[in-house]
């Protein structure tokens, strides 16, 4: 656990520091990270040793609260800011909120910026998912050489701007293996094969939970089947929530022993003044 002050210079401990993460080439040694969505997939994640986190910014207080020491990426969607200022003052929030690297899909011009103020700045290379309208829809890149030289050439551009770390996503595996050493940058893969950095996984698809797909992705690996214990809750819930309702409408419920009655003798004496009342104020 290393000593450190966060991007709010407030006293801390982290697992990984950037530091760490960009020693992580060569040592053989390769990391875990997913996406927590909510408290209890955080809790769920820092039991099971989970390396490293990547969330939304709105996020950030609940894993300093629940995983103070983990190292945690934030960031935001193409789409979420019209202007590179709004972007930049943004990444500024979600490092003041505890985070320990920004995300973005904007331009290289962007990233050169956050970089510049000293941001650890994460992108993405492979399969864009937002940009898969100029792909022709989702698929798999890197599969040509031709291909695999232009996600190379990409890489390289953003390493020469100041990105700390990019997450590799649908990447043919022999691409990533033969460039991870060639490049200060940190990779976060997923469906990338092996040769990353990390190995990156949605926490949805590794519980086996549902699919933003009606097919899930080909790297989307279920460990559990938690999807089934969450029907099993819906089915519950329907089926009891189903039986309230009949059983209001015949006239059944409340049951007796759900209710509250009088003390002895309060009711005569409540009906009897029920009676006799007048308003106090006419």
């Amino acid at each position: 656990m290393k000593r450190i002050y966060d991007f709010s210079r407030n006293p801390a401990q982290r697992n990984y520091t950037v530091a760490d993460l960009k020693a992580l080439k060569g040592s053989g040694k390769t990391l875990t990270m997913c996406n927590p969505a909510d408290r209890d997939q955080i809790i769920a994640c820092v039991e099971a040793g989970i390396d490293l986190f990547v969330v939304g910014t709105d996020q950030m207080e609940d894993i300093r609260e629940l995983a103070p020491t983990h190292f945690t990426g934030a960031g935001s969607s193409w789409a979420q800011f019209g202007s590179d200022d709004e972007i930049i003052a943004h990444a500024f929030e979600a490092m003041r909120r505890g985070a320990d690297m920004y995300y973005t899909l904007r331009s290289f011009d962007v990233m050169e910026r956050l970089a510049s103020e000293g941001i650890p700045v994460q992108s993405h290379i492979g399969l864009i998912p937002t940009f898969s309208h100029h792909y022709g829809g989702l698929r798999a890149f890197g599969r040509t050489a031709e291909e695999a030289l232009q996600v190379w050439d990409t890489l390289k551009r953003m390493e020469d701007v100041g990105v700390f770390a990019v997450e590799v996503e649908c990447l043919a595996e022999e691409v990533l293996l033969a460039v991870n050493d060639k490049t200060s940058v940190v990779t976060f893969s997923l469906g990338s094969g092996a040769g990353g950095d990390a190995v990156f996984s949605f926490l949805a698809d590794i519980c086996g939970e549902a699919s933003e797909e009606d097919t899930p992705p080909k790297h989307a690996h279920a460990f559990g089947n938690v999807g089934r214990l969450h029907k099993q809750i819906h089915d519950e819930r329907v089926e009891a929530l189903g039986q309230f309702h009949s059983e209001v409408v015949k006239g059944d419920f409340p049951y007796a022993p759900t209710n509250i009655g009088m003390h002895d003798g309060e009711q005569d004496k409540f009906l009897e003044a029920l009676d006799k009342w007048t308003p106090v104020h006419q």
